[in-house]
């Protein structure tokens, strides 16, 4: 019999139109799998019960012809989105034990849709970090094995609380990217506020589409960085995540930000002839001391897409050098202001204590990790008297600037834009020291510009490192214009071929 948890969300969606099998079997089978998977830490909470009912009343409509466009497919929700009744912390001690009375928008519209939460997903504190090395509940493991590792060498590995070794699965977003990477739910919702979807996609051999800021809703939605947050899906396949993106997607009244541009069938994309497109190559992506195979595949990824049809031609977007640090100002700026909130008064962690000022600051000292208060120290830090107009508002300039250097590009007839997605391949957990955060914030190099523009940006599986690692390839798009990236993705991925994961070590 066919293991179920090997299916694209496609598959499985015609498989059970056609009734050859059931949702309940489909759910039972990667509840097992989760279970079966514990080690790699990739959900923080499993709604066994819940998926269960939602499987059943699923089956009840496809039995009578019915059901929406995930009718029955069984996905994970990452911890930044608020599920009714069901675990939500954002995977941070400050919220202990919230369970929203609502739910988020994107959440309700999978809902809507016929899709089965399984659980719920480990990712970074407050969405803060490139390795899911920051969650309260503790890291993630990416299910890659680490070169020259044995089997057995990595089972023993997932027994140590730190899992040093072990490779990150990418962050923010790492519980999302190794749930769908392992096989153990057929997609999952995450979000990207710098690269927090492209980057765990890259490091995990899948694909994730970060959409055009406000594409989305982010109401109910965990906030990190208001103006740079934008929900999107990961997923197995570039069909997979335009079949997912399409029911995240739309108009959201509760969220003011978001588009009421309407929503295209991204899955019509897929497959869709790139001939005649022009694909922009930026200069300045060319790092100093650039990892060979990243510049490598990043040529073989042109290549690709001359083979195709589509015109490459250079282009250049200046301004590049100047988004990380402008970003790394912008966004704990903004976190400062949003998790202003968190005070233990009305929910979450409260610690006891004699005066209103002192039950904020031991409160907020315990619920917050290491990660979280350096960046809102250095966010409270930017936006303080004196040094608001030389941080804050100068990188809010430059943004600007970022911006428009990608409209140039687009007005000179590009459709869209390749880059790599991640300087090298996915790191091992503990590699990146803590002693040097900048170190990790060289991660999101590639992938800021996206968010400092509000673009869209696509992360499909290219090929493997010389240690067998996955390797990914990024489009940048016109604002809006998901359908091509989708489309340009599909090529990329019908060339590269698609990533076969290792057998299941970890079970």
């Amino acid at each position: 019999m066919t293991d179920l948890t090997s299916l694209t969300l496609a598959d499985a969606r015609d498989q059970l139109k056609s009734r050859a099998i059931s949702s309940v079997e489909l759910t039972r089978a990667h509840l097992a799998a989760i279970e079966r998977a514990r080690g790699l830490n990739a959900f923080v909470a499993v709604t066994v019960d819940k998926a269960l009912a939602m499987a059943e009343a699923s089956d009840a409509r496809l039995a009578k012809g019915e059901g929406g466009a995930l009718e029955g497919l069984p996905i994970g929700i990452k911890d930044l989105y608020a599920t009714e009744g069901v675990h939500t912390q954002a995977c941070s001690h400050i919220l202990d034990g919230f369970r929203p009375e609502y739910e988020s928008t994107v959440t309700a519209n999978l809902w809507r849709d016929g899709a089965v939460m399984l659980g719920k997903l480990n990712m970074d504190e407050f969405a803060m970090g490139s390795s899911n090395e920051t969650s309260y509940y503790g890291p993630v493991a990416s299910p890659w094995l680490p070169p020259n590792w044995s089997a057995d060498q990595a089972r023993a590995a997932l027994g140590d609380k730190g899992k040093r070794g072990l490779l990150a699965p990418g962050g923010s977003s790492g519980g999302s990217s190794s749930a769908v990477a392992a096989h153990l739910c057929l997609a999952a919702t995450a979000s990207d506020t710098g690269g927090s979807i492209r980057q765990p996609a890259a490091f995990t051999g899948i694909v994730g589409i970060k959409p055009t800021y406000g594409r989305c809703s982010r109401w109910g939605m965990v906030a990190f960085a208001s103006s740079l947050d934008q929900a999107g899906p990961l997923a197995r396949t570039v069909r997979d995540a335009a079949i997912m993106l399409r029911s995240m997607a739309g108009p959201d009244a509760k969220d003011s930000t978001c588009s009421t541009e309407p929503v295209p069938d991204y899955e019509a994309a897929v497959g869709r002839s790139v001939k005649g497109l022009t694909i922009g190559v930026p200069k300045e992506y060319r790092l100093d001391g650039m990892n060979p195979e990243i510049e490598a595949l990043w040529a073989k990824g042109a290549e690709w897409l001359r083979a195709a049809g589509a015109k490459v031609v250079d282009v250049s977007l200046p301004n590049t050098r100047h988004a990380l640090p402008a970003y790394y100002i912008v966004a704990p700026a903004e976190a400062s202001s949003n998790l202003a909130r968190y005070d233990g008064v009305r929910y979450g962690l409260r610690e006891p204590a004699s005066e209103i000022v002192d039950l904020y600051e031991k409160t907020r000292a315990r619920g917050f990790g290491a990660e979280v208060r350096r960046r809102l120290m250095i966010g409270t830090y930017v936006l303080s008297a004196g040094y608001y107009d030389a941080y804050y508002v100068r990188a809010q300039k430059i943004r600007t600037l970022i911006k428009r250097d990608f409209e140039i590009a687009f007005a000179n007839g590009v459709d869209a834009i390749l880059t790599p997605a991640t300087p090298s391949a996915a790191f091992a957990i503990g590699d990146k020291s803590s002693a040097d955060p900048v170190e990790m914030y060289l991660n999101d190099v590639f992938t800021v510009t996206v968010n400092m523009a509000g673009l869209p940006g696509i992360v499909t599986p290219a090929g493997l490192s010389a240690e067998g690692l996955p390797l990914g390839l990024q489009l940048i798009g016109r604002p809006f214009d998901e359908e091509t990236l989708f489309a340009i993705g599909a090529a990329l991925e019908q060339a590269a071929g698609r990533t076969k994961l290792p057998a299941p070590w970890w079970a």
